[in-house]
């Protein structure tokens, strides 16, 4: 009884030290409800949010451990597999794949699929089977874009030690950046890629050494007034790179082996990789004058500063990115390790484009992005991606990380977009959360676009009509389910339109209507990616007289809907 007093009480003053400070304010402390189980969450529940961080290290274990659908991660699981092999277009999707699931701190699935060397040219000429190098659970990735995360957690350490002010002009402590028109450009909005510089330099081809393309990037006029637009640019964390490395005295890979790797103990994640693990190391790109990229970054401004950036350059393994990922989770902290403080990885995750639709962003961090977090997105979903094929997503509302790394530009750039393998990965993870039934063992849920659950035909009377249900609703903007009435089952009148994602919980929703004769639910798919999905359970309808329907006793017609029971 006392262990659990001590508990209600630590939630209490953990939702009165809410902080406020700033815009879309990353909110780890709200619970709503009375501080009970239900505001902490439970594991494999989606319906169930956490507030609060987690205290995870990571540990191996199963699915069905922490309470997740394997049927579901084993369908993504299978679908990864079939990236791997050759499509219509005569190759595969990407060439391997290292997939990675981690629940309440649980490695639930750790799987490999495909081949890291596989090709013998340009052309996707394959190698015979001998000679390959297959996809192992420790294979090294360049992680290419996702080195910006790594960048800047260095920056925000240094911030932590004062070292300089988050809205501060980047000129005052690096002053040759401040011209051409970049003496107002913050730090600020260097992390948040409105800086209004341009994407990219070509910096190797261009430029002969690395003082000249150091010089270009501090030269470089802006494309857009500062502040004004939102555009991701590798030139934003080149800069915070030199930053941090003019503030400290030390090379980034210093800082990044002093501030994350060594007190995480990430054996296999830095810069430049030694040629004694060059075995582990998943091959990318032939490229002109570099034959197969394999151990050395692939990304070409990377490479010709030596491979040492600050927005690529970074190798790891899929377990050595899930701890990072834990430790930002557990807001900075991996068992006696601490590497950021709490306030400030809450900065990290707080979105501060919100005048940048769709375009949401922390410090370092990429937030909301379905495009890549699939059906775990919500507006403090994190994470990152890189151009070689890999992203990382982490959900503090589920304590969950998924992690799909890929070689998909070996042997070329050239074979497409992976952005269905991202999502098929956070989509496993996300269907393999529960969402239990509110009354009875099973709830509704669409399955066809256009599909309907209607009531039987229902008297009507001169009173009003009360029907009340309860709905969870996690679906793209794009999706809804309407709620329509109608007297004679041709022509039907909205009652009202569910949407939305984020909140991931149930409502009881009441609606006062006028008789008629039918009610019905009408799922509408529209063009996004879709989301968790929508249940609809508890279906009630009264008039003056009693009950007219009770959805847990009288039949529902289903047309494109399905029970479910998680």
């Amino acid at each position: 009884m006392r262990t659990l007093l001590t508990a209600l009480l630590a939630t209490t003053l953990a939702v009165a030290s809410v902080a406020t400070a700033h815009a879309a304010p990353y909110d780890d402390t709200a619970a709503p409800g009375d501080g009970t189980v239900e505001a902490q969450g439970l594991p494999g529940r989606f319906d169930l949010p956490r507030h609060g961080w987690a205290h995870d290290v990571l540990r191996s274990g199963t699915p069905e451990v922490v309470g997740l659908d394997p049927a579901a991660i084993g369908t993504a699981l299978d679908q990864v597999r079939r990236y791997t092999e050759p499509d219509a277009s005569g190759h595969p999707l990407f060439s391997g794949a290292v997939t990675l699931l981690v629940h309440d701190g649980v490695v639930a699935t750790h799987e490999t699929a495909g081949w890291a060397v596989r090709y013998a040219d340009a052309a996707g000429k394959e190698l015979p089977e001998a000679q390959r190098v297959p996809m192992a659970r420790n294979t090294i990735f360049d992680l290419a874009s996702i080195s910006k995360l790594f960048t800047s957690i260095v920056v925000m350490q240094l911030h932590e030690r004062g070292a300089f002010e988050l809205d501060a002009p980047v000129a005052r402590y690096l002053p040759e950046f401040g011209v051409n028109g970049k003496d107002v450009i913050t730090v600020r909005q260097l992390l948040t890629h409105t800086s209004g510089l341009e994407p990219w330099l070509p910096l190797w081809s261009r430029y002969p050494d690395i003082p000249s393309r150091i010089k270009a990037v501090m030269d470089v006029a802006p494309k857009n007034k500062p502040g004004t637009v939102y555009t991701y640019s590798d030139l934003n964390l080149i800069t915070l790179g030199v930053l941090s490395e003019r503030l400290s005295g030390k090379k980034l890979d210093v800082l990044v082996a002093e501030g994350i790797s060594g007190p995480l103990d990430l054996d296999d994640t830095g810069y430049n990789p030694p040629a004694a693990k060059l075995d582990r190391i998943a091959a990318t790109e032939f490229q002109t004058g570099r034959g197969l990229v394999r151990g050395v970054v692939h990304d070409e401004n990377a490479w010709s500063l030596g491979g040492v950036a600050g927005h690529a350059g970074v190798f790891s393994t899929a377990h050595d990115l899930a701890t990072l990922g834990q430790a930002i989770l557990n807001g900075g902290r991996y068992g006696h390790a601490r590497i950021l403080q709490p306030d400030t990885v809450r900065l990290m995750l707080t979105d501060f484009n919100q005048g940048f639709p769709g375009n949401a962003h922390g410090l370092g961090f990429e937030l909301d992005q379905r495009w890549y977090m699939g059906a775990l997105t919500s507006p403090r979903t994190a994470g990152h991606t890189g151009f070689t094929g890999t992203s990382l997503v982490l959900d503090p509302l589920s304590n969950s990380i998924a992690i799909l790394l890929t070689n998909r530009v070996h042997p070329t750039r050239t074979w497409g977009s992976i952005n269905p393998a991202r999502r098929v990965v956070a989509n496993g993870l996300a269907q393999a959360l529960a969402v239990p039934p509110r009354r009875g063992p099973t709830s509704w849920t669409p399955t066809t676009p256009g599909g309907t659950l209607t009531t039987p035909d229902l008297r009507t009377s001169g009173g009003r009509h009360t029907v009340s249900f309860s709905a969870f609703v996690d679906l793209d903007p794009t999706d809804k389910v309407v709620v329509e009435s109608s007297d004679d089952g041709t022509t039907w009148s909205d009652l009202k339109t569910l949407t939305g994602y984020g909140e991931r919980r149930w409502q009881r929703v009441e609606l006062e209507t006028t008789p008629a004769k039918l009610y019905r639910w009408r799922f509408v798919r529209g063009a996004g990616y879709g989301g968790r999905g929508a249940y609809v359970d508890a279906v009630r309808i009264v008039d003056d007289r009693g009950v007219l329907v009770d959805g847990e006793r009288d039949g529902l017609r289903a047309e494109g809907w399905r029970s479910a029971n998680r």
